[in-house]
């Protein structure tokens, strides 16, 4: 079930495509998701599919995919027919998936690019979409919001030797410039542990998966 929704799924959006159009690379989107990122493009006047990167000189032409839209419906029904097991839902002390509607479904993954997490159904367009390659994925996590740099809205992903403390690498150009530091991926270096307080300590649970 996974793969076949994953494979009529925009990579925009994560959801089954709504009104699909297929651009001249190939690649299939809802209408009004690809309509928002060319538009956005329109003052440059060149255009890129956001999943090969393929360039247009000219807005490319949206065409509507007939076969696509059926096959949306037909999973539609099917997903009806075979409601998941409970243990698919979140629970008191689950992670939900921050892209589930209506009824949230079970986290398995987060992501650090996107500061979100996924259930099995979203999460594959970032084991598919070449947008996603350099996405750093963890195990499902309630505290990403706490590990976000309250100055620069980054990731803590730096350990400051000098303040002792936790910065992201926007910090390490200004008020930490110059500064002994060194990546979370680091932290799990037990002398560097002793010095960290709750919010390295949450890095690090995040990053041990």
């Amino acid at each position: 079930m996974a793969d076949a929704v994953s494979s009529i799924s925009c990579s925009i959006c994560l959801d089954p495509l709504k009104d699909p159009v297929t651009i001249p690379c190939g690649h299939s989107y809802c209408m009004s998701c690809i309509k928002d990122c060319l538009d956005k493009e329109d003052d440059k006047g060149i255009y890129s599919c956001p999943i090969c990167r393929q360039t247009f000189l000219q807005r490319p032409a949206l065409n509507r995919s007939k076969i696509l839209s059926e096959l949306v419906e037909n999973l539609k029904e099917t997903r009806r027919q075979a409601a998941p097991p409970d243990h698919y839902y979140a629970g008191p002390g689950d992670v939900e998936c921050d892209f589930c509607t209506g009824t949230k479904f079970k986290a398995v993954k987060s992501c650090l690019m996107c500061l979100a997490s996924y259930c099995e159904t979203h999460l594959q367009p970032h084991f598919e979409s070449p947008a996603f390659k350099k996405h750093k994925l963890v195990k499902a996590s309630k505290q990403l919001q706490e590990i976000i740099c309250s100055h620069h809205d980054k990731l803590l992903e730096i350990y400051c030797h000098t303040d002792q403390q936790c910065i992201c690498y926007l910090c390490t150009m200004d008020e930490h410039k110059g500064h002994d530091t060194v990546s979370a991926l680091e932290l799990h270096n037990y002398k560097i542990m002793l010095y960290c307080g709750n919010v390295s300590r949450k890095i690090i649970d995040i990053y041990c998966f």
